[in-house]
């Protein structure tokens, strides 16, 4: 039976999750990460998508994106699989797969949750002991937010725009938020809905996205 086409509304932010299949490592050098970097945005300039955030992780990858059609998404990770896995059997030697299946996504509600979400993402290399400041990571989207530094690959989200009238209030602001942790039940609510494929947002936001899947059905069915 084939699986339900996943549900990938245009201008709603999701938050996504690849694995390397087993938890085996994908990046084992700076030349691993900077080909998957450049791929990834390759793979955003082609599908219409934005990238808000991210980190890249040993073993997997967090991604906080907006999608502009619904299937930005499915495309550039098709894209990236291809180019990725490609590069990584070659340059090691190996064959098979590298990625564990699918990769994990859930909506994630603008207000009040989507710089949550973002500061979870570039916090994974401090909950993993790796440094104890996200700037101590250079893989991650932390020091253009925080910092300004230059990347072709970073698209603030509208919520980090609201941050501050100036690129400097702005990042001024997003350092800010980083002086007090990331509450656990705030952790516990997006591990659950990344596992599960689960909305991370209000009642309300999922009555809004359930009448707009709804929608979507009921044209596709006519």
């Amino acid at each position: 039976m084939p699986r339900r086409p996943r549900f990938c509304p245009p201008g709603y932010v999701q938050h996504l999750i690849q694995r390397g299949n087993n938890r085996q490592i994908f990046f084992s050098s700076n030349k691993d990460l900077s080909a998957y970097s450049n791929w990834l945005w390759e793979a955003t300039e082609k599908y219409e998508l934005a990238v808000h955030a991210w980190v890249f992780m040993t073993n997997h990858v967090h991604l906080l994106v907006t999608p502009g059609t619904e299937e930005s998404i499915a495309l550039s990770m098709q894209y990236i699989g291809r180019q990725y896995v490609r590069y990584f059997n070659r340059a090691y030697r190996r064959t098979g797969t590298l990625f564990e299946g699918r990769y994990k996504s859930h909506l994630v509600q603008d207000a009040g949750y989507v710089l949550a979400c973002q500061r979870y993402i570039e916090l994974n290399p401090v909950r993993a002991g790796m440094v104890s400041d996200p700037a101590g990571y250079v893989w991650s989207s932390y020091r253009s937010a925080a910092f300004g530094r230059s990347t072709k690959l970073w698209k603030p989200h509208s919520y980090y725009l609201k941050l501050g009238e100036s690129d400097r209030a702005r990042r001024k602001s997003y350092r800010a938020l980083f002086r007090s942790e990331l509450g656990e039940e705030v952790i516990d609510d997006i591990r659950h809905a990344s596992s599960k494929g689960l909305i991370l947002g209000n009642e309300r936001f999922r009555k809004q996205l359930k009448a707009l899947r709804n929608s979507r059905d009921n044209r596709r069915l006519g």
